[in-house]
């Protein structure tokens, strides 16, 4: 169950960045609300994870999970650049995470 926690509470995390971005500097009352909303659920998601899992897989995986999805999200909604080099950088991202799991024991 930890796992599933972990994997919702980083796709929350982005949830929350995305909104957060929306949001104009928290000028407008929605995204803000969803990003505070979000942000909640998301680091109560972690710490729930975190009752099974070691900090360093949890935090890790949560980190990456928000980074490769906020890149994707800011390229498909949001017109940022798509390029060889983020694209590598997404690709190790993921890597990182693979053997992060891999090398966990939980």
């Amino acid at each position: 169950m930890a796992w599933l926690y972990l994997i919702v509470a980083g796709v929350l995390e982005v949830v929350w960045a995305y909104s957060m971005k929306q949001s104009s500097g928290f000028s407008k009352l929605a995204p803000s609300v969803i990003t505070l909303f979000t942000m909640a659920l998301s680091f109560a998601l972690l710490a729930a994870a975190m009752r099974t899992l070691s900090l360093g897989t949890a935090y890790t995986i949560w980190t990456g999970i928000g980074a490769v999805s906020a890149f994707l999200t800011g390229v498909v909604f949001l017109g940022e650049s798509l390029n060889v080099l983020r694209v590598i950088a997404s690709v190790l991202i993921v890597a990182g995470l693979v053997l992060m799991k891999v090398s966990s024991h939980q």
